[in-house]
């Protein structure tokens, strides 16, 4: 550790209504370093600062900044910042349901993972996994890293051409828009429309050109307008078009419509 520097431990620890997340895991050391240890979950590990070295399978690793790790359940591994300024890390615990037993062999014999698209997706699932309310966007996302993952790691056996499938899309369109307010899972509307969650996400990205989350979130907005127009405060609405609470309602309406939802409703003063 340089001179003058205080050792620094920040973490946060979290299980998000996510199907198949164990557990997400925030921190930042300076100078901690973990002993060789084991976990019953798949470790999916990316660092933003510093860089991290660990043992896995008695081979030697490192996990710069552009690089995804994955680390499978019940193989020793430890850990140690590579520079006097420590790491700063976020990881996502996952169970058996998302990543399967076969992929264990491919992930011990390289476990990280240098692949930009893989890299911004999981960045965009931490993103969506601190804020309550886009559950829904955690769930597809972490799906297609699932099947990334599966690509990169067996890629003669998970080689996926997009597939067009519109009466599919439609079907998943359908169900949103009889959810709008309660909203639903990814993983119930495979259920019901008995499709792969990843194939969902993909069809319907394919058919509209937009994410299922993306659609759900733009339908509410949608009826949060017409009722801020109709006189309701904000709190009220947000509860009755389906978004976390205000806040949420807050942040998807000024991301479409340019604008707060306290000044939208506003009329326009005479000159």
């Amino acid at each position: 550790m340089a001179p003058g520097t205080a050792a620094r431990q920040e973490v946060s620890a979290w299980r998000p209504r996510v199907p198949g997340v164990v557990e997400v895991f925030h921190a930042r050391f300076t100078e901690y370093a973990y002993p060789m240890h084991v976990h019953e979950a798949w470790t999916l590990l990316i660092v933003d600062d510093g860089a991290v070295r660990y043992d896995l399978d008695r081979h030697e690793h490192g996990t710069p900044h552009d690089t995804v790790s994955l680390l499978p359940p019940h193989v020793p591994h430890n850990g140690s910042p590579v520079t006097p300024d420590g790491f700063r890390k976020r990881v996502v615990y996952l169970d058996g349901t998302r990543l399967g037993d076969d992929l264990i062999g491919p992930a011990v014999d390289g476990p990280d993972l240098r692949d930009p698209v893989l890299r911004r997706r999981v960045g965009q699932l931490h993103t969506a996994l601190v804020r309550p309310g886009e559950e829904l966007e955690a769930e597809s996302r972490l799906t297609l890293i699932g099947d990334r993952l599966r690509t990169l790691l067996r890629p003669r056996l998970h080689t996926h051409l997009a597939r067009r499938d519109p009466a599919l899309a439609r079907r998943l369109r359908e169900l949103l828009d009889e959810r709008v307010v309660e909203g639903l899972s990814l993983e119930e509307a495979a259920g019901l429309l008995q499709a792969h969650p990843a194939h969902l996400v993909r069809v319907f990205s394919t058919a509209y050109g937009i994410a299922p989350h993306q659609y759900l979130n733009s339908r509410r907005v949608d009826r949060a307008r017409r009722l801020l127009l109709a006189g309701r405060p904000p709190g009220e609405v947000a509860a009755e078009t389906g978004f976390f609470d205000q806040s949420h309602l807050t942040r998807h309406f000024r991301k479409l419509v340019g604008i707060t939802p306290g000044r939208y409703a506003r009329k326009p003063s005479v000159r």
